[in-house]
């Protein structure tokens, strides 16, 4: 179970480092931040962040808002824009990209994690119009809520996954399990297509696929039982029937 990886962009060093520092505190993996548009869209390029947190007035013919137009159409993450005294016109600017979350100069520790909240929820529903759950899913990973903090699951990551009544009890390579309050069925709906679903209460990923027995198969040394209309269904899928 990986962190959520936060990119900062912010023309003031010393805010900057601020910035980092707390993030670091609270349990985030940090990029090294950057003072511009140019150096910015280099980090995005190299090193795909999950969030990143935009000062708007940056150095240079193109601000924080222009970053923030190319980072909603080219790499589809979440933002959070840093505000102090801006001037109406680039309230209005900024008001044109409906940002998940804002946040005001000064700020504290608490705001800086409710910010960051606040956007990875506000991102998942602008994207899904979904119901609200204690997950949030953005491109190839599940951002799981585990202690207050959110935790990053790449789908590659998960062996299957369990409903018990109304949660989701996730099992990963590394041997943890991590429950989720939501349903099987919107689970399955929001899993990318090489997981299926192998019985009412399991859902599995085919990468792992092991072994078929008659009534379970064998994925990442668990068995997990499989329903008989669900097992025709299999077969098929894999190409053996």
């Amino acid at each position: 179970m990986g962190k959520v990886k936060i990119m900062v962009v912010e023309d003031e060093i010393v805010v900057a480092d601020n910035i980092c520092m707390i993030l670091e505190q609270l349990g985030y993996d940090v990029l090294d931040p950057v003072i511009n548009y140019t150096d910015a869209v280099a980090l995005l390029e190299q090193d795909r962040p999950d969030l990143a947190l935009l000062d708007i007035q940056l150095a240079g013919s193109k601000d924080g808002i222009d970053l923030a137009w190319k980072i909603k159409e080219d790499f589809d993450l979440p933002f959070v824009f840093l505000t102090s005294n801006a001037d109406p016109r680039t309230i209005e600017r900024a008001k044109m990209l409906t940002p998940p979350a804002y946040l005001v100069k000064p700020f504290n520790r608490d705001d800086l994690y409710t910010s960051i909240e606040l956007a990875l929820f506000n991102f998942q529903k602008s994207q899904s119009h979904s119901e609200e759950g204690e997950e949030v899913i953005i491109k190839d990973a599940l951002f799981v809520k585990d202690r207050n903090l959110f935790h990053k699951v790449k789908f590659e990551e998960i062996l299957f996954a369990k409903s018990e009544h109304v949660y989701v009890e996730l099992y990963v390579k590394s041997g943890k399990k991590l429950l989720i309050r939501t349903t099987m069925n919107r689970m399955v709906e929001r899993l990318p297509k090489n997981f299926f679903r192998v019985h009412r209460s399991y859902t599995i990923n085919l990468d792992f696929l092991d072994t078929i027995h008659p009534a379970a198969v064998e994925i990442g040394g668990h068995q997990v039982p499989v329903g008989k209309t669900f097992r025709e269904q299999l077969m098929r899928v894999i190409h053996l029937e």
